[in-house]
């Protein structure tokens, strides 16, 4: 039996949906999955990396974008091991304790990297628009303070989310998505008033949505107005350089997470694609995040050819 209360006594086990998979098709889908995930690992690591261990790397811009593989291997190390394992095991079980977990997390992803792309635009715009007065701007004090509210903020608003959906009785056995999140927690509830945990998801989405797309737009608008400004070409090439990759990264999430959101509410859309599209929001950016910042950031490029090189001459 799943989550519910019979004389008393609260159980732990739910049953979660799962991808109907054709029997033949189970170990090329288990092993094309367990490939996309470890080519993401194996991407994330390598910039978290670069960015510890080449000098190059160790400037303000760097230690914020330090945060986004470290999300982003949150995301997919969240949502797609245990899709896989439920797939080659073809079980649908999860522990309530644990889904609630996965639930907390995925949504800590999702916020986490607004909030990343909104400082690191903020970073641009000072090295933009302020050049003279970057390191007095940006010191390790100013970093720390950016950090800490781009984290501090994330976990603050997704506790409150989870903290409100688990004061509801849980009675009901079904978790409706291949992952968990707050929603197919909340329809566990013995159908009691969610009109609040409706309203304050709605307004966390919309605040977070909110200051993110303002301070982007703030940042991009004055390195545009500076760019078109500036005498030097030189000047404007390098502004969308560094500028290009935050705004791809943003644009893609904000599609797959739009494209997600539609795919729910068309009935005639298989429950398949459904959750495909579901998943597409932790594995989509990172994968393809490591990729954007390698070919279209200079520095990162460079510092991973020179840890090329040091490798070989070790190897020699």
């Amino acid at each position: 039996m799943a989550v519910q209360l019979l004389n008393n006594t609260f159980t732990f086990n739910l049953q979660i949906a799962k991808f109907d998979v054709p029997p033949e098709a189970i170990y090329p889908v288990f092993f094309t999955g367990a490939l996309i995930y470890l080519f993401a690992v194996l991407c994330n690591v390598t910039i978290l990396a670069l960015i510890v261990t080449q000098r190059s790397l160790h400037k303000p811009m760097f230690y914020i974008l330090f945060s986004l593989p470290l999300t982003d291997l949150l995301g997919i190390t969240c949502a797609l091991p245990r899709v896989l394992v439920d797939i080659i095991t073809q079980t649908n079980f999860v522990y309530y304790p644990t889904c609630v977990m996965q639930g907390f997390l995925l949504h800590l992803y999702g916020g986490s990297v607004l909030f990343i792309l909104a400082a690191m635009s903020f970073d641009r715009y000072i090295a933009i628009c302020k050049p003279l007065r970057y390191n007095s701007i940006m010191t390790p004090f100013t970093l720390c303070c950016i950090m800490s509210l781009v984290w501090g903020l994330d976990i603050a608003l997704v506790l409150v989310l989870f903290a409100l959906q688990a004061r509801m009785p849980k009675c009901k056995t079904f978790i409706v998505n291949v992952y968990c999140n707050n929603s197919a927690l909340v329809l566990l509830s013995c159908g009691g008033d969610t009109t609040v945990n409706n309203i304050y998801g709605l307004a966390m989405t919309g605040f977070m949505q909110a200051i993110s797309v303002a301070i982007q737009l703030f940042s991009y608008i004055q390195i545009l107005i500076t760019c078109i400004s500036h005498a030097q070409s030189e000047a404007r090439i390098k502004a969308v350089n560094t500028c290009l990759a935050q705004i791809i990264t943003f644009c893609l999430f904000e599609i797959v997470s739009t494209f997600t959101i539609l795919s729910y509410r068309f009935q005639n859309i298989p429950p398949n694609a459904q959750k495909l599209c579901g998943m597409m929001i932790f594995t989509i950016l990172p994968v393809v995040n490591p990729i954007i910042y390698g070919m279209k950031t200079k520095e990162i490029r460079n510092a991973f050819f020179v840890m090329l090189k040091k490798q070989k001459v070790a190897f020699i």
